[in-house]
């Protein structure tokens, strides 16, 4: 019998609270699972087959149910929090006992009535316990292709590597550290434009649309930043590409090219003292 899946398994012995089953009909007790009374259906008789989920009950001995889960081991879910206790948070997955999110496997704080993406794995105690980490679980044979506009959950953030995506959260996929633009935090659902898709299927995104779409809303911020400075932007696209980073949430290149867009247009004065509207002292 396996932990956290369904399975198929025979009706060995019926008793007053309940029938066990088990793989095979001369199982030994060890190898029986109580499937509880009120789910067994009402024509259930030895020797036919039925299948059920097994998990763990209260007191930690196994148990079977029919009822569906919201999530099976190895899968990915999303699943809300219904208590925080003293080793982690406590997920309702579907079924009688709650699901334990420890806090080990949180990538940060939760709160009950959140939702929050996890997996389902099983521990060194052999016990169910749900992991944020889901990185290794999530799928690389996603359908989509470059330029295809996709949704996804954020998982994980990284200086070095960029912001972790779970598209449609299902499928792999990375916002590089160069295409990180904004605040990104764990939990947050973007909507983000494919790059990219990696030879071993996982997926490039970037919250940005292309170069010539873009243009026009980083112009935009840049009249808008300008009005927020009292009308003058205290650099130019001379300036540091982490300045320009750090004030417009822009690369250099993306700010050059909105700062050329609005002095061709004639809404913008350069100079070596900073960017203001034309028509401003």
């Amino acid at each position: 019998m396996e932990l956290g899946a369904w399975q198929s398994l025979l009706c060995v012995r019926k008793v007053e609270f309940g029938v066990y089953l088990a793989e095979r009909q001369d199982a030994p007790r060890e190898e029986r699972v109580l499937l509880p009374i009120k789910q067994v259906p009402e024509r259930l008789a030895v020797g036919d087959s039925i299948n059920v989920f097994i998990y763990r009950d209260s007191g930690d001995r196994l148990i079977a149910t029919v009822n569906e889960p919201l999530i099976v081991k190895g899968q990915i879910a999303r699943l809300k929090v219904v208590e925080v206790g003293k080793v982690g948070a406590f997920l309702n997955w579907g079924l009688e006992k709650d699901l334990l999110l420890p806090f080990k496997e949180q990538t940060r704080k939760v709160s009950v009535g959140e939702e929050c993406l996890v997996a389902l794995y099983t521990d060194k105690s052999d016990r169910l316990c749900a992991t944020m980490n889901v990185y290794e679980y999530l799928e690389k044979n996603s359908p989509y292709q470059k330029d295809d506009t996709v949704q996804g959950t954020v998982y994980e953030t990284s200086e070095r590597f960029g912001v972790f995506v779970a598209v449609d959260d299902r499928y792999s996929a990375l916002i590089p550290a160069k295409e990180r633009y904004g605040n990104f935090r764990i939990g947050d659902v973007i909507t983000a434009r494919v790059t990219a898709v990696k030879e071993d299927g996982k997926l490039d995104l970037s919250v940005r649309e292309k170069a010539y779409l873009q243009i026009e809303t980083d112009a935009a911020r840049i009249l808008k930043a300008i009005d927020s400075s009292g009308g003058k932007l205290d650099f130019n696209d001379k300036a540091s590409p982490e300045l320009i980073r750090r004030e417009m949430d822009m690369s250099k290149n993306e700010f050059k090219r909105a700062v050329g867009h609005l002095l061709k247009n004639g809404e913008i004065v350069q100079d070596e003292n900073g960017i203001r509207r034309k028509g401003t002292l």
